[in-house]
This record gives C-alpha cells, sequence and structure tokens, in this order.
C-alpha cells in the first residue's frame, strides 16, 4: 500500500453534501466527545460522493465515500459561519483511502457508495458490510448554478488531543435541488442514531457533478 504525504488532491467528484435535524437529538449529542459542542438544533452532515477515475486524484486513486456526523459550534472554519464538523462514521471503498485517514483520527470502515441520475431523480446509496444503510432521494436539475468555494474544518482526535483540519474546495453544484428523502435502512446499525426527524428538516445542501478539495488541507493542534 503506498505511503501517501498530506495534503492529497482530488478533483470533479460527484458529490451530494447536506445537512438535516435529527429525529433522536440526545443520541447525535452523545456522539459528541467532551470538550466540543453541538449545534443547538443537533443538526447533521452528510456527504455522499464518487471519485470515478484515478486520473482525478493525486494518490488515492478512485473511490467512493459516505461520511456523516454532528456539525459543531465554536469550531468554525475560517469564514468564521460555518460550522466545525465530527465525523461518526466514515465508509469508503478504498483501503488506500481508510489507511491515510485512520492515521488522522478518521473512523473509516469499509462500505460503498453509488450515485445514480435518472433524468431529474438522483439516488445515492450507502452500504456497509454488503448492507445498505443509508439511501438519498433528490431531484437535480441539468443546468449548473454559481461555483461556490471556500474551506471547511473537520476535527478528528489524535493522540487525546483534539486537531481542526481546514479543507479547501471548489465546487460546481447544479441549480436545481431539492432532497425529497432520506432513509436510513437498518435500523440494527450505529448510523441509524443520527436518521432524520419526520417531517424531513434539511438545513443546507447541494449536489455537484464536478467538486474539488484538497484532503486535508492545513492542521492544528486545539487547545
Amino acid at each position: 500500500m503506498p505511503q501517501l504525504e498530506a495534503p492529497q488532491l482530488v478533483i470533479n467528484s460527484r458529490m451530494l453534501y447536506f445537512g438535516w435535524v435529527p429525529a433522536d437529538p440526545d443520541a447525535v449529542a452523545a456522539l459528541v466527545p467532551a470538550g466540543l459542542k453541538p449545534m443547538a438544533n443537533r443538526q447533521v452532515f452528510m456527504n455522499q460522493y464518487v471519485v470515478d477515475s484515478p486520473d482525478q486524484t493525486s494518490g488515492f486513486g478512485a473511490y467512493s465515500l459516505t461520511y456523516i456526523g454532528p456539525d459543531l459550534e465554536d469550531a468554525y472554519a475560517p469564514d468564521g459561519v460555518t460550522p466545525g464538523r465530527w465525523w461518526t462514521h466514515y465508509f469508503n471503498s478504498s483501503p488506500v483511502v481508510r489507511e491515510y485517514a485512520s492515521a488522522r483520527g478518521v473512523p473509516a470502515s469499509p462500505g460503498t457508495t453509488t450515485i445514480e441520475v435518472h433524468g431529474k431523480t438522483l439516488t445515492a446509496t450507502t452500504t456497509a458490510d454488503g448492507v445498505p444503510v443509508i439511501r438519498t432521494t433528490v431531484h437535480v436539475g441539468q443546468k449548473l448554478g454559481d461555483t461556490s468555494s471556500g474551506q471547511l474544518r473537520y476535527l478528528t482526535e489524535v493522540g487525546g488531543k483534539f486537531v481542526a483540519g481546514n479543507y479547501p474546495f471548489v465546487s460546481e453544484p447544479v441549480a436545481d435541488f431539492e432532497v425529497v428523502s432520506l432513509e436510513f435502512l437498518d435500523p440494527a446499525h450505529s448510523v441509524y442514531a443520527l436518521r432524520p426527524a419526520d417531517p424531513l428538516q434539511v438545513t443546507w445542501g447541494f449536489y455537484a457533478p464536478r467538486a474539488s478539495f484538497a484532503y486535508p488541507g492545513g492542521e492544528a493542534i486545539l487547545d
């Protein structure tokens, strides 16, 4: 397995990324470690994306990924507005990426993500250990909207210390976007604690047929 140095670059991934209010706010809060603070509404984020070709990465190769977890107060991205984020689950198809992420405190485990678009209907399915655990259905258009860019901040724990990583990104989302349904398919899986409230309350989101980012960017230990 190759030894990869930070940062690594990914270009033109197909990415569905959004957030919601959970059905069980207390269960979500319980997943945030002491010393970090969940958002008041306990909102959750999830990114389902696919990298189709090795030519789209600087060393990772092709892979698919779903990651998910609670948004955080008092750990904002460099823009001072976007919440920091804590990974609780990270379902990755590539052992290369899993090793890279695990070394940086990410809870990486095997899993696959598919994104299929038929007409205006997009379906993203996340599988863990061969079992579908999350399915998202979205209405999307063909026309692109305004390009989005900036930096996100993800926190991990390494050696008993919290590490904050800044992840620069450039994404080209579609203009028309609506999450129709979000299904957590396996009540026995631990990710079920992050399921959405009914009715679904989406707090933000996008689908980008081309999304690029560095992974990870600058890292610093939090006080």
